[in-house]
């Protein structure tokens, strides 16, 4: 629900002309497509410490701590999946034909009021896909969410931890649950988006 409340509007704002600010900022958040996510972990885990700038800062204002804690596993999987929800939306907004925003706009519609009402429902298939790709990564995610969230257990042991604990323990058999259980409500999501995108392509345009 953050990456989509984050994504839509800086999605639509890249969409929109290009600029070197725009083009900085876009390869920021791709970089988590390309970096080793212990890489990733280990600067936000940096940026974070509490003996350290923004994270002493955060610690000493507002009693804040991301390293370690729930809050921080959520910070570390925002930026982590941010590309995943920003670069299908972007693409599928890209690809509107121009005149609809237009004719919006000729009907005396704001920019915000067109994104809404007008961009948004003609993007539902990339949308959804963006979501639950998103969704699905975030769920299974590893080595960031290790390195800032740690292994606490009812605090921020996630189930991908919860596999390699048990795997290092020699507990196949938990890890085997686990692991089943990531795997079914992976495939699950993933085919009921196919199946959605599906119906929508054979469905008549409005």
């Amino acid at each position: 629900m953050l990456l989509l409340a984050i994504g839509l509007p800086v999605a639509w704002w890249l969409s929109r002309g290009r600029s070197v600010f725009k083009i900085i900022l876009e390869a920021i958040i791709t970089m988590p497509l390309v970096l080793p996510p212990s890489v990733l972990g280990f600067y936000l885990l940096l940026a974070f410490s509490p003996q350290h700038g923004l994270g002493k800062w955060l610690q000493q204002t507002f009693n804040i701590q991301f390293v370690f804690s729930f809050q921080g596993l959520v910070l570390a999987s925002v930026i982590y999946s941010m590309p995943f929800m920003i670069g299908p939306i972007k693409s599928a907004l890209q690809q509107l034909p121009a005149s609809l925003s237009q004719a919006s706009y000729s009907l005396g519609k704001t920019k915000w009021q067109t994104f809404v009402h007008v961009s948004v429902p003609n993007i539902k298939p990339p949308l959804l896909t963006a979501i639950v790709l998103t969704f699905a990564h975030t769920l299974g995610e590893f080595g960031v969410v290790l390195m800032i969230g740690g292994n606490i257990p009812n605090v921020t042991r996630v189930a991908s931890i919860a596999v390699y604990d048990s795997v290092e323990q020699m507990d196949y058999a938990s890890a085997n649950v686990y692991s089943l259980i990531l795997f079914a409500v992976t495939f699950v999501m993933v085919i009921a988006v196919f199946i959605f995108n599906k119906y929508q392509l054979k469905s008549p345009v409005e």
